[in-house]
């Protein structure tokens, strides 16, 4: 299960890891990493690569049995630069250690893909810079609520913020978008995760964009607001509610709201569909049954944005299921 995520304001200015020497990112060392990383330590590079920062706890639950195996492998994957690492320092107690794309997993993760580095856009002080950023809190919860999903569900997709604007463009910018094998097949979302700092007309005006995007696309996928308690969710269900009940066709809409309370768990009997006045909560697997008007597995029908001048290359969007690690043996 996943632990609460602390406030912004909670953080004061975090300190990287440094106590082996990093390991110098040059045409050796890439030969020397090509007979050390597995499978899973690739995925790894491309996961922080695509939801910008990862804490030990979300990627012991997407990728590792546990969390002794999983501080080893990544304190290897630190010192050989492949990721970056940093601890933000809080006001009270200790902070998991937060890992962004390093240098070298930036190579490794450009080769894979016959690019260039700086194809990616990648600049390791822009990486380490969301430690900085005040951005970063609602990173990490977007991020625990996916991690969380995908020991519970099957989650077969998970495009970030920034994906989901490179396909969606200036209509809408939902904070995630996943998809979720079910029973009745795939199934999809976008979310948006409202961590209480802002005032709820905010998220009303995000209606009409999902609207227009709705329309324009002819693709009508739920949209997910996780709110951060009862009260918040209650107040906000009636400001989405009267937003969208002035859309030109609210039926291209489909709302659904949550909190962490009385479980944290975003798989359960926890959502409820805007227009249900008897308060039934349902849990996500069988949530689109509420909504017989969705007509599609997945937004824009690709996972490959096409590149464009002056923009960084979209790489396709790594699975969201961390591959066996193969272990390889050394000589």
């Amino acid at each position: 299960m996943s632990l609460p995520v602390p406030r912004q304001r909670h953080l004061r200015n975090p300190h990287t890891k440094s106590a082996a020497p990093r390991a110098v990112n040059s045409a050796e060392h890439q030969i020397f990493l090509a007979a050390r990383l597995t499978n899973r330590d690739r995925w790894l590079a491309a996961m922080t690569h695509e939801h910008r920062v990862l804490t030990t706890g979300q990627l012991v639950r997407l990728a590792f049995p546990s969390e002794r195996s999983a501080r080893a492998r990544l304190r290897e994957l630190a010192a050989w630069s492949v990721l970056d690492r940093f601890q933000p320092l809080l006001s009270s107690g200790t902070a998991a250690m937060h890992y962004v794309l390093g240098p070298a997993g930036a190579t490794v993760l450009a080769a894979q893909h016959g690019l260039d580095p700086k194809d990616l856009g990648y600049r390791r002080e822009r990486a380490l810079g969301i430690a900085n950023s005040l951005r970063l809190i609602h990173q990490l919860a977007v991020n625990d609520l996916l991690t969380t999903l995908a020991t519970t569900q099957r989650l077969c997709a998970w495009w970030s913020e920034n994906r989901c604007a490179r396909h969606i463009g200036d209509l809408a910018r939902p904070d995630a978008y996943f998809r979720l094998h079910t029973p009745a097949g795939e199934v999809s979302f976008y979310l948006e995760y409202d961590t209480g700092t802002e005032a709820l007309t905010r998220l009303a005006a995000k209606l009409p964009g999902y609207h227009d995007l709705a329309r324009s696309t002819a693709c009508t996928l739920p949209i997910l607001f996780w709110l951060p308690s009862p009260h918040r969710e209650a107040h906000a269900r009636r400001v989405l509610h009267q937003a969208r009940c002035h859309l030109d066709q609210p039926d291209l809409v489909p709302i659904a709201t949550a909190s962490p309370h009385p479980t944290p768990d975003p798989a359960g009997q926890v959502w409820l569909p805007i227009e249900d006045s008897h308060g039934c909560r349902r849990p996500l697997c069988n949530l689109h049954a509420w909504w017989p008007q969705l007509t599609a597995a997945q937004p824009l029908g690709t996972e490959e944005a096409p590149a464009s001048p002056g923009r960084s290359v979209l790489l396709p969007a790594p699975n969201p299921v961390a591959p066996e690690p193969h272990r390889q043996h050394r000589r």
